[in-house]
C-alpha cells in the first residue's frame, strides 16, 4: 500500500512546506465580479489544524483574509475555571475556539462564541482585546450618546483595575466543541488554580456545532438511511471472530482513514475491544482499547513499585477513564489525555512521554521559560524511569474499574503490586454519567 508523504494539513513549523494553496474562482462580495480565493490547510505547532483563506479581486481591489478551525470536534464539551491571582496567571496561554464562551463573574463580563473569533492568546490578551473593542467607537459615542459613553468609560476603568490584581478574579471558559484550553503554569505538576470538567452536550449544542443524529436527518424517501434488516445483525459468536471496519479521521492529519476493531479476552481480567487505525496519507499508526464489559460496581487503584528492569515488560491495560500518576516526579495525567491503551508498562510510559513532548502546554516553542526549564529536567527524569535506572512508583486510578496490570507471580500474590478496590465518590459517578442513570423500574418507562 502506497503512503503519501504530503498530509492533508501541512506542519506550519516545518522548514519546507510542500503544500501549495488551492485556488478557487469565487464571486467578489463587493463588486460581484469574479475574484480568486486561496485555501491552505495547515497546522499551528502544538495546537491543531486550521484553514487559511485569502480572497482578492483584481477588478475592484477588495481583499479579505480569514482563519477557520479544521480540528475535529471532541466527544464531550469542556468547562475550565481558573483563578487569576498573579502576574504569571495573567500570562497563562489561552486557546479559545469559535464556539467557546468566556465569562468573568467579578466584571459581569461574558464574551459569547461569536463575540471574539477563535484565537491563541493569554488571559490578559482577552481582556485587552475587550477593552480595545469597547473603546473603538467611543469618540463617536461621546458625541451621540454621552451617558452611554460614560458608562463604558467607567467599565473600562474597572477592567483596568482588575488587571492590576488588587484582588483575584475568575475566568470561566465553556466550550461545547472541547477544543479550548488554559495553560497550567505549574506543569508538569498539578494546577491548584484550575478546575476542569467534561460534560455531555445538549441536543441544541450539537446542532450549533452542525452535528445531527441519523434519526434527525432521516426522511421517508431516503433509501441510504433506511433501517438495517434485523437478520443482518452479528451474533455474539461472530462478533468475537470478526474484524470490523468503520470509517474515521486520522487524529494527526485529519485525513479520511479506516479503523479496525476486534473483541479479545485478557487472561485473569475481562473482554476488551481493541481498535487500530493506520492513515494512508501520513502513515501514522494508533491503537486504542475499550473495556467490553461496562462499568464495574467499584473503582480500582493499582499501585506498582518498579524495582527491576523486568517490570517494564508487564502487560498493562489502561482504560480511557484511568489516570496515571508517578509520585516521585509529582506527575499526574488524566485518562482522557491519553485514551485507552493495551501495551507494556514501557510502552505506556513512552506513550505518556510522547503526549507530553507533542503538547505545548507541557513545554515547547512559545511557552514561558520557567516551564521550559522545568520540563527539560522533568523529561530527563522521565527517561531515567523508562530505562528503569531508578526505582519509582506507578499509580493507575480508574473510577470505572476497567484497568489492569499483569501479576507476574500469578496465581500467587505480587509483592510489588497492590490493588485497592474503593467506593466511587458522587463526583466520580457524575463524571461517568451514573448519577442520572435509571437502573430500576426502567421497564415501566
Amino acid at each position: 500500500m502506497m503512503v503519501s508523504k504530503d498530509p492533508v494539513f501541512s506542519d506550519l513549523s516545518a522548514d519546507d512546506i510542500n503544500s501549495e494553496p488551492t485556488e478557487i474562482e469565487s464571486m467578489c462580495m463587493n463588486c460581484h465580479d469574479n475574484g480568486v480565493t486561496k485555501l491552505l490547510l495547515t497546522m499551528i505547532p502544538h495546537y491543531k489544524e486550521i484553514i487559511l483563506m485569502s480572497f482578492n479581486c483584481e477588478h475592484c481591489g477588495f481583499s479579505n483574509n480569514e482563519i477557520q478551525s479544521g480540528g475535529v470536534i471532541q466527544e464531550k464539551g469542556l468547562k475550565l475555571t481558573v483563578t487569576i491571582s498573579s502576574e504569571r496567571d495573567l500570562s497563562r496561554q489561552l486557546v479559545k475556539s469559535d464556539y467557546a464562551t468566556v465569562t468573568i463573574p467579578e466584571l459581569e463580563l461574558e464574551i459569547p462564541p461569536k463575540g471574539q473569533k477563535g484565537e491563541i492568546t493569554t488571559v490578559e490578551g482577552v481582556l485587552e482585546r475587550t477593552i480595545a473593542g469597547l473603546e473603538q467607537d467611543q469618540p463617536v459615542r461621546r458625541h451621540m450618546d454621552p451617558d452611554g459613553a460614560k458608562q463604558i468609560d467607567d467599565y473600562v476603568v474597572k477592567m483596568r483595575e482588575t488587571l492590576l490584581l488588587a484582588k483575584p478574579f475568575t475566568v470561566l471558559l465553556d466550550d461545547p466543541s472541547g477544543n479550548s484550553f488554559i495553560e497550567n503554569p505549574n506543569a508538569p505538576g498539578p494546577d491548584t488554580g484550575r478546575t476542569s470538567e467534561q460534560y455531555e452536550r445538549t441536543t441544541e449544542q450539537d446542532h450549533k456545532l452542525g452535528m445531527y443524529t441519523q434519526e434527525e436527518l432521516r426522511t421517508e424517501d431516503d433509501p441510504v438511511l433506511a433501517k438495517v434488516p434485523e437478520d443482518s445483525a452479528l451474533t455474539e459468536e461472530k462478533l468475537k471472530e470478526e474484524i470490523l471496519t468503520f470509517p474515521t479521521n486520522c487524529h494527526s492529519c485529519n485525513a479520511p482513514a479506516e479503523t479496525n476493531m476486534k473483541m479479545t479476552n485478557i487472561p485473569y481480567f475481562k473482554e476488551v475491544v481493541i481498535m487500530a487505525t493506520v492513515c494512508d496519507m501520513c502513515g501514522i499508526k494508533t491503537n486504542e482499547v475499550k473495556a467490553g464489559g461496562g462499568i464495574e460496581p467499584m473503582g480500582k487503584k493499582i499501585t506498582l513499585k518498579v524495582t527491576d528492569p523486568t517490570d517494564m515488560s508487564r502487560d498493562v491495560l489502561k482504560s480511557e477513564t484511568c489516570s496515571i500518576a508517578i509520585p516521585e516526579l509529582e506527575f499526574e495525567m488524566g485518562g482522557q489525555a491519553l485514551g485507552g491503551r493495551f501495551t507494556t508498562l514501557e510502552g505506556l510510559l513512552n506513550n505518556v512521554l510522547d503526549s507530553v513532548e507533542q503538547n505545548s502546554v507541557w513545554g515547547g516553542d512559545g511557552v514561558a521559560p520557567d516551564i521550559n526549564e522545568r520540563m527539560t529536567k522533568f523529561k530527563q527524569k522521565f527517561h531515567e524511569c523508562i530505562a528503569a535506572a531508578v526505582n519509582f512508583t506507578v499509580v493507575l486510578d480508574d473510577p470505572a474499574g476497567n484497568s489492569y496490570m499483569q501479576n507476574v507471580y500469578a496465581p500467587e500474590e505480587d509483592p510489588e503490586l497492590s490493588i485497592e478496590i474503593y467506593e466511587r465518590s458522587f463526583d466520580q459517578n457524575d463524571d461517568l454519567g451514573l448519577n442520572d442513570m435509571k437502573v430500576e423500574g426502567y421497564e415501566e418507562g
